[in-house]
């Protein structure tokens, strides 16, 4: 069933089923095939556009004022988009904003990403919520010209994210060193100067702001791989052990990476954090499983509750897979649950300083609600050097 609109329309939007999206496309030409979400947040589109974890993804924004703020170097999350592509109700303003240095249209065109606005997102978002994510083709012609047969065949043919190590995609060639911490007014980003605890972060989509706040935190910050090996990590004596964020499938991630973490957690007594898929590595090297959600938690504005405290968070989210609290083994807790759907958003081991969150605690949508996991890290890691 195809959507009207006043004027020719230059993109199409073509999901597995044969429902077809028409609109105006901006950014880059051509035809790209991802799993479509949904994502919530007001604000942040240019880090959600630049986040590793939306690898395999295209991204339908329910807030209809995307590229109101322009786009700026600092905002990025990596060095360029990794989301497929962009949805929209409305076609991008001209910027309005004191940081903005470029379009968002411009931004996109250069870094080869394909956008559609003029779709009713409020219909799609509710499609992806009771269908599941589904897979589409997207296709933007300044002509007007598609082969809907062939779009819809492509949207068919796409394998999915079930099975695929997107990980190894987005992660970093080789290991380097990070200093840079949190933006502060008046001077911008800073370095840090001072640190105090030497931890690895294992690059399965690391977010740059999750390392700022490492690095706020009081760390030295050395990036490995996300191929590294128990030994590669290790080689650098660590203080503590972070696991980034990223995309796709963690069981399939897990190949490789949960026997480095079991290795680490095996021969050593380090601190270990984890965020997002980290959180999904860490579960599953504990002896726990996840699970593909139907539609994911995209957005800025999903709360979370410490069953530990009581207290409730409002967390940035960005996962399509789960995991099932119901397979944690003995030893192993829920921390953090989704007051939305009752899912699993983090565990902790009763005997040791390891745990993990599903949720962004660096991405400050509380704003600064869940900073205290990034400070409880550190202060792990000061608890172990005063017993050493």
């Amino acid at each position: 069933m195809a959507q009207n609109v006043p004027s020719k329309p230059t993109a199409c939007l073509a999901l597995a089923d044969g429902t077809l999206f028409y609109g105006m496309g901006f950014g880059a030409t051509g035809q790209t095939v991802a799993e479509l979400c949904f994502n919530t947040a007001m604000t942040g589109y240019q880090e959600i556009m630049t986040d590793p974890s939306y690898a395999g993804q295209i991204v339908t924004f329910t807030f209809p004022h995307i590229g109101n703020v322009g786009v700026n170097p600092e905002d990025d999350e990596t060095g360029d988009p990794v989301a497929a592509g962009m949805v929209v109700k409305w076609d991008p303003t001209e910027p309005s904003n004191w940081r903005s240095v470029e379009e968002l249209k411009t931004w996109l065109a250069r870094r080869g990403r394909i956008a559609i606005g003029g779709v009713d997102t409020r219909r799609l978002t509710r499609a992806i919520r009771q269908q599941g994510a589904p897979h589409v083709a997207l296709a933007h012609d300044p002509d007007g010209n598609f082969d809907i047969e062939a779009l819809v065949a492509a949207a068919r043919g796409f394998a999915g994210l079930e099975g695929m190590d997107l990980a190894k995609d987005v992660t970093c060639a080789q290991s380097y060193r990070w200093d840079e911490m949190r933006w502060a007014w008046p001077d911008g980003y800073t370095r840090q100067k001072a640190p105090v605890h030497k931890v690895v972060a294992v690059d399965f989509g690391a977010k740059r702001n999750i390392l700022r706040c490492l690095a706020s935190a009081g760390c030295d910050v050395t990036v490995l791989p996300a191929t590294a090996t128990a030994a590669e990590v290790l080689a650098h004596e660590p203080d503590g052990v972070f696991l980034s964020n990223g995309p796709g499938d963690p069981a399939a991630t897990g190949e490789y990476a949960v026997p480095m973490i079991k290795e680490v957690l095996d021969s050593t007594d380090l601190p270990v954090f984890g965020i997002c898929l980290g959180h999904q590595m860490l579960a599953l090297a504990l002896g726990g499983h996840t699970v593909k959600m139907n539609h994911g938690h995209h957005g800025a504005n999903h709360p979370v509750k410490d069953m530990e405290t009581g207290k409730v968070e409002i967390t940035s989210m960005n996962h399509g897979f789960a995991v099932d609290a119901q397979s944690l083994p003995e030893g192993v807790v829920e921390t953090h649950r989704s007051l939305f759907d009752g899912s699993n958003c983090g565990i902790r081991m009763t005997n040791r300083p390891v745990y993990s969150v599903q949720h962004h605690p660096e991405a400050s949508p509380g704003p600064q609600d869940s900073f205290y996991l990034f400070e409880r890290f550190a202060e792990a890691m000061v608890g172990r050097k005063a017993q050493a």
